[in-house]
């Protein structure tokens, strides 16, 4: 399927996204420290009667950085404008990891544009104090040398042992071609985010929570912690897949993906 590349200008800057598909919207939000074209497995896969959106963060892919200082929050409104620019009155929202820390976000903030959820490789904890001071070491190797210092760091992390070199190395060109500005104001988001487990019993809407078996960053014991708190939910776990199970087990990411979308034709 063709996927096309496009900028917006918004209320709140201008904003950077990839698409493909006619019919009703899903708004797919990215991973730390990545971009849009993480989606690219799932945008050349769109089921029929679906619209796939994927944005870049601010700082990402093709989105400018801008000045405002970067959070969670400000991330959920910078979707909440491209939504509005595209004229989407609601949607279903998707997060991968950081862009799960959005989608809470974006359900806090306007409960009601939200359609459904999709949750992967993510958690609703804040970060713990381990968590935090890996951050801060983090951003420290970034200063000294740059994304690639973070690459080396985080790509053991985000993918299985058995993950094909080829993926590897694209993953890596994705971390290294960030604006590091952008690397930084993330770990700071990311370090500060707020605790998203209160709002748990309050969403509603129907969630899928997908996890790779293999994940070290948001472990399966993390996706379980969704499942019980959120009381629409159905929980699905990624043979072979790491942090990163949308790409590193595509196709079976898309068939769960395509199923809890059927339901809500």
């Amino acid at each position: 399927m063709a996927i096309e590349e496009r900028l917006i200008s918004t209320s709140r800057g201008e904003i950077a996204w990839l698409e493909a598909g006619r019919g009703w919207p899903l708004v797919l939000l990215h991973g730390f420290p990545l971009s849009a074209a993480m989606w690219r497995p799932q945008l050349e896969a769109v089921p029929q009667g679906w619209r796939f959106i994927a944005p870049d963060f601010r700082g990402f892919g093709r989105t400018p950085l801008g000045s405002e200082p970067l959070s969670v929050a400000a991330q959920a409104a910078d979707v909440g404008a491209l939504m509005d620019a595209l004229e989407i009155e609601e949607a279903i929202v998707g997060g991968l990891s950081m862009g799960g820390y959005v989608a809470f976000a974006m359900f806090r903030d306007e409960p009601g544009r939200i359609t459904a959820l999709i949750l992967a490789d993510t958690r609703a904890a804040a970060d713990s104090a381990e968590g935090r001071m890996g951050r801060a070491r983090m951003r420290e190797a970034l200063a000294q040398h740059g994304p690639r210092a973070v690459a080396d760091q985080m790509l053991p992390k985000l993918l299985s042992p058995a993950a094909p070199p080829a993926l590897v190395a694209e993953v890596r060109a994705m971390i290294e071609s960030a604006d590091p500005r952008a690397i930084d104001a993330a770990i700071l988001s990311l370090l500060n985010r707020p605790d998203s487990t209160p709002d748990l019993p309050n969403i509603s809407r129907g969630t899928l929570i997908v996890v790779g078996a293999d994940d070290v960053v948001t472990p399966p014991a993390d996706a379980e912690a969704l499942h019980r708190g959120i009381l629409r939910s159905t929980m699905t776990v990624i043979p072979r897949a790491g942090h990163l199970s949308n790409l590193e087990q595509p196709e079976a990411f898309s068939r769960a993906l395509a199923d809890f979308l059927l339901a809500h034709l």
